[in-house]
């Protein structure tokens, strides 16, 4: 085509939308006849109403009657020859389930359970936890314990005082050993609380107490309170690990009856040799001797005495 108003060449080159345009009208464009106006287009008018169903031509559907009322002439699409099936094929991948099946239940159980198992366990541990930390904590409070009960335990220790005063001690302050020990049934006894030393009366039965601030080396007498049951006894002395050539006596002074030990109740005494600063003095029930006594109490003089005062 050359410049200018010289019409279409051929139909193909002829602007298939120029009847819209007012140019185009003046040129004489009309609108065309088959299709949307593209060349070469198929035809798809067809009467109000008439609608073909699987590629047949001709077979139409009455239209329907007034809005909401059934048509007798009606006819499903899917009862027409070449119509869309009826059954409804599950989707790929669905495992043969139909419409309306509900999600995958199974797995969400299954991970619930999971969740709960997990929570579960955690808590466990926690009290595992909680519960190895409170044995740690227990497992203290025994040493607390042990520290207290040694902190009671009798010293077995006495001191010379300032003034210059020997000391004296009673039965629960001394180091006991070979299975003696204390008691307070017995009415009669000096020491503190009516307390003695009993179950004497076996080899290698013992008491031990320990002296501090000897002001000098010389002759000391050691005192000791004791009960009978109503007949003598014997019992071995040690002074500083050294067995003492003169044995303890118990003899009945209170003259009480035999078996009585509550009438039994008296005192007896010892000489000894002492060292300047600490001594240890040891009675015990040895082999050979008679120790069916009960002790009380031990007390230290100066020089060779036979009273305390």
């Amino acid at each position: 085509m050359t410049p200018g108003d010289n019409g279409a060449s051929t139909p193909e080159d002829e602007d298939p939308f120029g009847y819209l345009y007012a140019d185009g009208q003046a040129r004489g464009a009309q609108p065309p006849s088959g299709g949307y106006g593209y060349p070469n287009s198929v035809s798809r008018v067809r009467p109000v109403g008439e609608r073909t169903y699987g590629g047949q031509q001709g077979q139409t559907i009455p239209q329907q009657g007034t809005y909401g009322q059934p048509n007798a002439h009606y006819q499903a699409p899917e009862t027409l020859p070449g119509g869309a099936p009826t059954t409804q094929q599950p989707l790929p991948g669905s495992g043969g389930r139909g419409r309306g099946s509900g999600p995958n239940t199974k797995g969400l159980l299954i991970g619930a359970v999971a969740v709960v198992a997990a929570v579960v366990i955690g808590i466990s541990i926690a009290m595992i936890n909680g519960n190895d930390d409170d044995k740690k904590g227990n497992a203290a409070q025994p040493t607390q314990s042990q520290s207290q009960s040694a902190s009671t335990e009798p010293s077995s220790t006495s001191s010379v005082s300032s003034t210059g005063k020997l000391p004296k001690t009673d039965a629960k302050t001394l180091r006991l050993g070979g299975g003696a020990t204390t008691a307070s049934d017995v009415k009669g006894a000096q020491a503190d609380g009516g307390v003695y030393v009993a179950n004497f009366n076996n080899v290698g039965a013992s008491l031990t107490w320990t002296v501090n601030g000897i002001p000098a080396a010389g002759k000391y007498t050691v005192f000791l309170g004791y009960s009978v049951p109503g007949k003598d006894g014997t019992a071995t002395l040690t002074i500083n690990g050294t067995p003492s050539n003169q044995p303890v006596k118990f003899r009945n002074w209170a003259k009480a009856p035999e078996g009585n030990y509550e009438r039994g109740w008296t005192k007896t005494y010892n000489w000894v040799q002492l060292t300047k600063g600490t001594n240890t003095i040891k009675i015990s029930c040895e082999q050979g001797n008679q120790c069916d006594a009960y002790l009380d109490q031990l007390s230290l003089a100066k020089g060779w005495v036979t009273s305390e005062d």
